[in-house]
């Protein structure tokens, strides 16, 4: 059996179920720096069981659609925010608990000025720059204990463009 997954533009509302979209489109919160520097301000609900926030930066191979999706993970102890470090697209892919299995995928992909937090315990897939290898500021638990859960799809699923 086979599936295929169309990709959508990420909004804050089709996402709210997985977690936040960290946007910095449109007029800042707040201006500060003397009126120099826009700040969009609490983006994202950081949470964690234990441990500690940390930043970590990851270098991401860029993938091509279509795409074959072959694993979701997800973190038990910690949100894990994906904060890119240019403007280019990415692939965000979300799938909903169903009894403790991921459920049927939802593909999006990020618009200039878009990152994503995944809330505790969301399936997601790995990180996906879309156009060069991407960098991303990742914010995400630092402890002691595994915070890793991955499911192997044992169907072909793959991700197309719109």
């Amino acid at each position: 059996m086979s599936q295929r997954i169309v990709t959508r533009p990420l909004t804050a509302e089709a996402f709210a179920p997985f977690g936040d979209v960290i946007d910095v489109s449109g007029e800042p919160d707040k201006m500060i720096n003397q009126g120099m520097c826009g700040r969009h301000h609490d983006k994202a609900i950081l949470d964690f069981s234990d441990g500690k926030a940390g930043i970590s930066v990851f270098n991401a191979q860029a993938r091509e659609l279509p795409m074959r999706l072959d694993m979701v993970e997800r973190h038990p102890d910690g949100s894990q925010a994906f904060l890119p470090l240019s403007r280019e697209p990415f692939l965000v892919v979300v799938a909903p608990d169903e009894n403790g299995r991921p459920g049927t995928p939802l593909a999006f992909v990020t618009a200039p000025g878009q990152g994503v937090n995944y809330h505790r315990n969301v399936w997601h897939a790995v990180c996906a720059p879309l156009s060069e290898q991407g960098q991303f500021a990742v914010v995400d638990r630092i402890g002691d204990g595994p915070n890793l859960e991955e499911y192997w799809f044992e169907e072909d699923i793959t991700i197309q463009e719109q």
